[in-house]
């Protein structure tokens, strides 16, 4: 099968691409960043658009200045842009802006005034953000995932049907930060509706590579909230955003109470605002709306289609070429037909190596950048590990004693619009040699972290980034 490199037209639309970073052995290498699960660099017209931005910025909402007046312009721009990206309507839905996703869905758990007997429905693929904040205020029942990591939509329909209209929420990812499943979340939307209960949908790891649409709230199928994280999205400021029905949030109080959340206060009474200002307390990152806004925009103007056949045809390409390497064990459908089916985010283990070692060599001796460990995702991952509850409940003790050397976990890579099949020619290459046994360096391990650093080296970080 023929795989076409990207235009360079994608790749310099990224800032950073070409930056080279120092090894173990005292050269130096183009960095590779496979740990676009984590977090995207900046696409160029984020941080040309970010500086312009700079000139105007200004107190938003109140000001009566022109660059008052400019920011708050461009501020709510941002929302308006944030609610087309996954086709809200402004007459049913609100943007509230803030940290991040998990902000978000904290925010969500709360205003949702769930009780103690009410039910979240999530699955046992979450991220822990998906999940814990809902422990706090309801009762959080997990839907099974099978071997491969894939949702257990029986057990889903058989958990709706056993628990009916204690349900009041569904809370499901988009797609999996550690296997890039993707969940039929309109179809679950369905089933949740017909149930009457809602469904929020965490979209962080979803939007950067598909479209999101929420739907218009008589569709059957729509999405009551969505959440978005702008580092996420090539746009690293700071920035989340929850998008939910309007009706919900006019309802209520806000969780978070202070400037910018009220019509009028006296000594005895509160007015509370309307949505969305009353959920967004306090001065808000201005530049970090305006940041999301610009990425969004070169999202659709790249295409989001454009983006999944090229990230589909980089997850192919490395399935390909990892499933026949000696001592490598991959996790979640390797099968590089159905590559387009899923997201770029491939999780491993070499034979006999710790992934944290794995990752340590990857990074100190051939400049590529992974992720190691459980990511945010301990159940999803002891899970695909076949750990059974005396291992799993084994492994928690020893690391409340503050041990994580034997830790369980996997080394992840994930793609991005950017990245090239020459970088997965070099990643390949390092892997061989690490199953290999036959890396440079000598690597110790911290017992409190895991982690592996080589014996007596360090980078120098001052010298290649000074800030004075």
């Amino acid at each position: 099968m023929d795989y076409p490199n990207p235009s360079h037209g994608l790749r310099s639309r990224v800032v950073g691409t070409e930056i080279a970073v120092p090894l173990l052995d005292g050269a130096w290498a183009t960095y590779i960043n496979f740990d676009n699960a984590a977090s995207t660099p900046a696409l160029v017209s984020v941080r040309d658009g970010v500086d312009r931005f700079l000139d105007y910025y200004a107190s938003v909402h109140r000001g009566t200045g022109f660059k008052s007046q400019l920011a708050t312009w461009a501020y709510e721009q941002a929302r308006q842009a944030t609610l087309r990206f996954v086709g809200a309507a402004p007459e049913t839905h609100t943007c509230i802006f803030g940290k991040n996703t998990t902000e978000a869905i904290n925010k969500l758990a709360r205003r949702l005034e769930l009780r103690p007997q009410d039910i979240v429905l999530t699955t046992e693929m979450e991220h822990h953000s998906d999940d814990l904040p809902f422990r706090a205020a309801a009762r959080v029942v997990h839907v099974r995932v099978d071997a491969q990591g894939r949702l257990n939509e029986a057990d889903f329909d058989n958990q709706m049907r056993r628990h009916g209209k204690a349900v009041r929420l569904v809370a499901v990812t988009g797609a999996s930060n550690v296997t890039g499943y993707l969940n039929p979340i309109h179809r679950l939307a369905e089933k949740a509706h017909a149930a009457g209960a809602m469904i929020l949908a965490d979209c962080a790891q979803l939007a950067p590579h598909r479209a999101v649409d929420v739907r218009p709230l008589d569709d059957p199928q729509h999405l009551d909230f969505v959440v978005l994280s702008a580092h996420k999205m090539y746009a690293p400021y700071g920035t989340g955003a929850l998008v939910g029905r309007k009706d919900i949030f006019e309802a209520g109080e806000p969780d978070v109470r202070g400037g910018g959340t009220v019509e009028v206060v006296t000594t005895d009474t509160v007015a509370w605002a309307e949505p969305p200002d009353k959920d967004e307390a306090g001065s808000p990152n201005v530049i970090g709306a305006v940041a999301m806004m610009l990425a969004m925009g070169e999202l659709n103007a790249i295409g989001m289609p454009a983006i999944a056949q090229h990230e589909a045809e980089l997850t192919a390409y490395a399935l390909e070429r990892l499933r026949p390497l000696p001592g490598l064990r991959l996790f979640g459908d390797s099968d590089p037909q159905r590559a387009s089916e899923r997201l770029g985010v491939i999780p491993f283990q070499v034979e006999g190596v710790s992934h944290f070692q794995v990752a340590a060599i990857l990074g100190h001796e051939f400049g590529i950048g992974v992720r190691s460990g459980c990511f945010c995702a301990h159940p999803y991952v002891l899970r695909l590990l076949g750990l059974d509850h005396d291992r799993a409940e084994a492994v928690r003790m020893t690391i409340l004693s503050g041990d994580r050397r034997t830790m369980p976990g996997m080394t992840r890579i994930s793609f991005g619009l950017y990245n090239t099949t020459q970088e997965i020619d070099r990643l390949l290459e390092a892997l061989a040699i690490v199953a290999a046994g036959k890396h440079k360096g000598r690597y110790m391990q911290e017992p409190a972290t895991g982690e592996f650093r080589p014996d007596g080296w360090a980078p120098d970080f001052g010298a290649v980034l000074r800030f004075s």
